[in-house]
């Protein structure tokens, strides 16, 4: 059976609170498996509005109405308001997805640090976010970390050597079309690479005539013909979680119709034969997606 394996980004403490917990119950309504990755330290969204001077963010704001999904509140965590510490308040949350049968598995310590800032930092700014990202999820869990998923798709060569110095079975930081064996400038990092096959749904609506009514089905006729290694689909806890929930029934519903088996990342790669491939992961653009994410770069 091909697989299909679901990403879940938790940014927020709203995400957290309110979009996680609906994830799992619905999850469990279709069986369907996922892999949840926490944001585990303060909720600093609010900062964010400093993205406003890159090219494309405004229209990216204007077409996903980002203050209907994460609500005014959030959007002044780190500001106005103080932000939260999703990793102190929201413990109990994230043990329950891992005691539901979930995966669990890192995004970042501070969210919008990591995203506006790591590809430009040096070794000790890299260590110094990915330890108190380690030692957060060892303390909520109880037992060190195993998977890591770059926050917004953003990485440099130090948080690369990190996902292989820090005993990680894999890391999905990238952009891609099948699983592989990371190299950055040539240098090869031992820790496999699940790239983020499929576009977002934020990636889509309010473009080319898509909409939250048609997204569904914009989706599943990218996935008609399954490719050899099957897909990753990366969604995001504060939209599928919460108003774009209906749109995510629709995928699982129309998934499952396509033949797929819906799984953690964890299964995806247990179900890889043979050696993967080696490729250079560079920066470069993701359509409807502003700034430069890190992407696998084709042979």
């Amino acid at each position: 059976m091909n697989r299909l394996a679901l990403k879940i980004d938790v940014d927020t403490w709203r995400g957290t609170r309110e979009g996680v917990p609906r994830l799992v119950e619905t999850l469990k309504k279709h069986g369907a498996q996922a892999t949840f990755f926490f944001s585990l330290g303060p909720d600093h969204t609010g900062r964010a509005i400093l993205r406003v001077f890159r090219p494309g963010f405004l229209g990216k704001v204007s077409r996903t109405s980002v203050v209907e999904h994460y609500g005014i509140k959030t959007l002044l965590y780190g500001t106005l308001l103080p932000g939260p510490d999703i990793g102190r308040d929201c413990a109990d949350i994230m043990r329950a997805v891992r005691d539901a049968g979930f995966e669990a598995g890192i995004h970042c310590y501070d969210h919008i640090r990591w995203q506006d800032h790591v590809a430009g930092k040096g070794a000790e700014w890299t260590r110094r976010e990915m330890r108190r990202a380690v030692d957060r999820f060892a303390e909520v869990f109880g037992e060190a970390p195993r998977s890591h998923a770059a926050a917004g798709w953003q990485t440099n060569r130090h948080a690369l050597r990190l996902t292989q110095r820090l005993g990680f079975d894999y890391s999905s930081d990238t952009r891609g079309t099948h699983p592989f064996i990371p190299a950055w400038q040539a240098e090869i990092i031992a820790c496999p690479q699940l790239p983020t096959t499929l576009p977002t749904l934020d990636e889509i609506i309010g473009r080319n005539g898509v909409t939250p009514e048609n997204a569904a089905q914009h989706l599943l006729h990218l996935t008609e013909n399954p490719p050899e290694h099957g897909h990753v689909f990366t969604l995001h806890a504060e939209l599928e979680g919460g108003k774009l929930m209906p749109v995510f029934e629709q995928l699982l519903a129309g998934w499952q119709a396509q033949g797929y088996e819906l799984v953690s990342l964890r299964q995806y790669l247990s179900g890889l034969a043979g050696d993967l491939p080696r490729h250079e992961i560079a920066m470069g653009e993701v359509d409807g997606r502003s700034g430069k994410l890190a992407v696998q770069m084709q042979l």
